[in-house]
């Protein structure tokens, strides 16, 4: 009987089961949508159960489909920051999911006047409403459900990943993979565990968080037919840097989806005040980081621009749109506050030229694009110069979005057959390293080159927003 490899996916917008054989190849792919809601301005949520569903059907129609198949092993990759609340002896969601994407308490954290210094020696984060404590908190604060469940000794949160392995899992089980825990505040990196001092800092009860597991430790079984194993659980953005199998110190990835991350193989501790350090994996030799920049509002922003300018189907048009727009407007893009490396929670968004509803669509993806070449222009500096871009996620299918890349780092992006970064490198993890990984886009490289009309509207970009948030980090 030959066998497979299984990648549980739960994204922004969908949960995803794929499955991979020994070669590398993907087998059989299912999906749910997953909505997202906005009950407040900064606020995002999903249904619990609606985020289990987008799991549990697609697992069980791919194993349905692959029946004669024996799979090998599952690995689970999450939202990092995203939070639950749950009752650790019926399994029963207390809060709703949380989104990483949630500025809800960006109030409460700023007037806990933190140490930026100290929360980022310890976890290797900014201080951000966008991670875990401060979300977690407000459940405390303001569920009723959730503070009757602590009285009782039955609360247990943290990152949805633990959410998910618990109702997951045939064995219930309760534990925190270091990946997903670190975007939580709460996260030693140095420890490797909560830390006592931040756990009480945030006025966090310590015994309601699930107790750490190393990122390869089995978690149990998955409760489908042929109860696999769940080998491995992580974030999101550190499964896709494994897309395409071991990464090189000398690319730099990025992964554009709901939002847009950039990363590159590092060091910890660094110098990098404005970025973060993710810890990406855990082997023999001991973790391994990445320096990270964060967009928040990449594919989101896209997909609720075009609803807004009635443009159908307008993000899969970019490249359309692209080949008559010669001059797209300039966008500010403060949809979901923004992450690196101004760390702001709020900032208005609007375009500074008139035009067409297409050209400003390509205006908000030009955003994406500026954003991210900030961030590389600051992870450059902190680590040399790189030799390509590798692009994943579901932004990377657009010509349009890479070629503008290429033109404004320099470097040539390169992107996997298979456009599902996280995926992909879960599968990769999952096995091992066993399966060959990472087979490149039969096309040639994006290859960039001089844009002076694209580059004076990234010199007008990064002056209006120095102007808009008073700094102006490159």
């Amino acid at each position: 009987m030959s066998g497979y490899w299984l990648a549980l996916d739960q994204g922004g917008h969908a949960g995803r089961a794929m499955a991979f054989d020994e070669s590398g190849q993907l087998l059989a792919e299912e999906s749910r949508d997953v909505a997202t809601h906005e009950p407040a301005a900064g606020w995002f949520e999903q249904d619990p159960e609606a985020v289990v569903r987008s799991l549990t059907e697609p697992l069980a129609a791919v194993t349905s489909m692959l029946r004669n198949q024996r799979c090998l092993g599952a690995g689970l990759a999450t939202q990092r920051s995203s939070i639950a609340c749950w009752d650790r002896t019926s399994g029963e969601a207390l809060s709703p999911v949380i989104s990483w994407r949630d500025t809800r308490r960006a109030d409460w954290l700023e007037a806990l006047a933190l140490d930026e210094d100290w929360i980022r020696e310890k976890t290797g984060l900014r201080v951000s409403a966008h991670y875990g404590a401060s979300k977690l908190r407000w459940c405390l604060d303001e569920l009723p459900a959730v503070r009757q469940a602590q009285l009782d000794g039955r609360l247990a949160f943290g990152p949805l990943a633990s959410f998910l392995s618990f109702r997951l899992t045939r064995e219930r089980t309760l534990a925190a993979d270091p990946a997903n825990a670190s975007r939580t505040l709460l996260w030693d990196l140095a420890e490797r565990r909560f830390s006592n001092e931040l756990i009480e800092r945030f006025g966090l009860p310590a015994e309601a968080l699930p107790p750490p597991a190393p990122l390869a430790t089995p978690l149990g079984t998955l409760d489908v037919d042929g109860t696999p194993a769940l080998r491995l659980v992580t974030g999101d953005q550190s499964a896709a840097l494994f897309a395409g199998g071991d990464p090189h110190p000398d690319d730099i990835f990025i992964n554009a989806g709901t939002g847009a991350f950039v990363l590159r193989l590092g060091t910890w501790p660094n110098e990098a005040q404005r970025l973060l350090t993710s810890l990406v994996a855990e082997g023999r030799d001991g973790p391994r980081y990445a320096m990270e920049g964060t967009v928040n509002a990449a594919g989101s922003a896209l997909d609720a621009v075009a609803t807004e300018l009635g443009i159908p189907d307008g993000v899969k048009r970019l490249d359309e749109f692209d080949q008559a727009i010669e001059d797209p407007p300039v966008y500010l893009n403060g949809r979901s506050g923004l992450g690196s490396p101004w760390w702001q929670p709020v900032l208005a968004s609007g375009w500074l030229d008139p035009g067409t509803p297409e050209a400003r669509l390509l205006g908000v993806l030009e955003s994406v694009v500026f954003a991210l070449q900030t961030n590389i222009e600051l992870i450059t500096r902190h680590t040399g110069g790189a030799r390509r871009i590798v692009l994943g996620g579901g932004l990377s299918r657009s010509r349009a979005f890479a070629r503008r890349l290429a033109d404004l780092s320099g470097l040539p992006v390169v992107r996997p057959a298979v456009s599902e970064a996280t995926g992909l490198g879960l599968a990769f993890l999952v096995s091992g390293a066993t399966i060959p990984c990472g087979e490149e886009d039969s096309s040639e490289p994006v290859l960039g080159e001089p844009c002076p009309a694209l580059s004076e509207r990234y010199r007008r970009w990064r002056a209006e927003m120095a102007r808009a948030t008073g700094l102006d980090p490159v």
